[in-house]
């Protein structure tokens, strides 16, 4: 059969008006319009769904039978108008997230939360993960976009990449605290934490102090920065971490308390990624997701360069390596 919504939405109007001319201006056609498409309806079901007699229009019990399918066939119809809607302003569907720990306490949840606050209808699933589980699942299309350090290149990820500058945290009183940049020289036998020994970060800060001729004295070892700030607090040693780490310290503004942040040099690199599944069409609703958390790394890297100042001359910030 060839029937069309447009021929069950008026043979509706018509079962509920009761009568052609008053079905026509519902649907806003002629009336021989609405007759002759009643016609062609009944002609391709193969029976009649109303009896004339002496000008009164009275459905027949197929007819009764039938609009019972239509109204179903319209009520899905109008359903998915909506959803399609939705998804249309970004309001509908499910954002499957995930986040490596660094930006998963504070950074990414703060993110998602700005993001969904006018999308009442958009569902979420959001799981912290190490870096290299991220990569996995973001490579079999589990997840929709995840933020992660930086992985190799494959063709299985699109990512976008962002190079971050390390920052060193120490109390406000150390004396240290006077000082706008910081050096291997400065932390020269003191106490640091430091992430587990073949981190990228941690082979950097090895690298830096070995080169610079100065004992890199590890106390504590970690998996993540975070609860490194509070042994900082708590006056038991030094941190150069990542600056999302140091940065969710700013925005709970918490870094006027205690602690203060100072650029370190030479520069430590913490490279992350915005990674999204190679070999599928990112949704509406996903692009939207890319182009904000891209935004907030960037508020991020000024509100950071803001803190900790441009540090003096010959010691110029790195760009992005954004691909």
């Amino acid at each position: 059969m060839n029937i069309s919504f447009r021929q069950i939405a008026t043979f509706r109007e018509v079962m509920r008006s009761g009568s052609i001319s008053q079905a026509a201006r519902t649907v806003m056609r002629t009336q021989p319009a609405v007759s002759s498409m009643i016609s062609t309806l009944e002609a391709e079901l193969g029976f009649s769904l109303f009896v004339r007699e002496h000008g009164k229009l009275s459905p027949t019990p197929e007819a009764y039978y039938f609009l019972e399918e239509c109204e179903d066939i319209l009520a899905r119809l109008e359903r998915t108008q909506r959803t399609v809607s939705q998804i249309r302003a970004l309001e509908g569907g499910k954002l499957r997230i995930a986040c490596h720990p660094a930006a998963s306490s504070l950074f990414m949840p703060r993110l998602l939360t700005e993001f969904m606050a006018d999308k009442p209808g958009l569902e979420l699933e959001f799981i912290m993960r190490s870096s290299g589980v991220i990569e996995d699942l973001i490579a079999s299309q589990q997840y929709d976009l995840a933020f992660a350090e930086t992985p190799k290149r494959r063709a299985a990820i699109d990512q976008m990449d962002f190079d971050l500058e390390c920052v060193c945290v120490l109390p406000g009183d150390d004396p240290l605290a006077r000082k706008d940049v910081l050096s291997p020289q400065d932390m020269d036998g003191k106490p640091l934490a430091v992430l587990y020994q073949n981190h990228a970060t941690a082979v950097q800060t090895a690298d830096v102090f070995e080169a610079a001729g100065c004992r890199l004295n590890k106390r504590v070892e970690l998996r993540t920065f975070l609860p490194g700030l509070q042994f900082v607090a708590a006056g038991m040693c030094y941190v150069i971490c990542d600056m999302i780490t140091a940065y969710g310290y700013i925005i709970q503004g918490r870094a006027t308390e205690n602690l203060v942040i100072r650029r370190f040099r030479p520069r430590i690199s913490n490279s992350v990624s915005i990674l999204t599944p190679g070999y599928a069409t990112q949704s509406l609703t996903t692009r939207a997701l890319h182009a904000h958390l891209e935004g907030a790394i960037h508020d991020m890297k000024r509100a950071m360069q803001a803190s900790i100042g441009d540090g003096p001359a010959g010691l110029p910030d790195h760009e992005d390596r954004t691909v």
